[in-house]
């Protein structure tokens, strides 16, 4: 089950059997990341800390689903802890946040990151934005 964003502090928890709560020590960065994709900037030329370099294609499909959505992304608000999540796949956690937009708030599109425990910190791979 997704907590809710009045949690005092969300950790990172490899559990494989459960969906959970994003960490708050994620939020940040992901809140970064989609800054990054309001100014469409899909490869993060401006560059997010702890976050793996987004390849041409992942820049191209994300630029693709953002603009055939039709809405304008706007940046998260502190709802968006409310219904995005992540699971322990054995060798990183695959987190889905949702992404919102000027007209409808939470939208359908989501982000697709897959995050790794290293021993400098969490690493961030973006892998895609879609409508599940």
């Amino acid at each position: 089950m997704v907590g809710r964003n009045s949690d005092p502090e969300v950790l990172a928890v490899k559990d494989e059997s459960h969906e959970l709560t994003i960490p708050s020590a994620w939020r940040p960065v992901l809140c970064e990341i989609v800054r990054a994709f309001v100014q469409r900037d899909y490869r993060l030329n401006a560059s997010v800390p702890g976050v793996a370099p987004v390849s041409a294609d992942t820049a191209a499909q994300i630029e693709k689903y953002i603009e055939h959505y039709r809405e304008t992304l706007v940046e998260l608000p502190e709802e968006t802890w409310d219904s995005s999540a992540c699971i322990w796949m054995g060798g990183h956690w695959d987190a889905l946040v949702d992404l919102w937009t000027q007209a409808e708030g939470r939208s359908d599109l989501v982000l697709q990151v897959f995050i790794t425990d290293t021993k400098s910190g969490f690493h961030f791979d973006i892998h895609m934005v879609y409508v599940p």
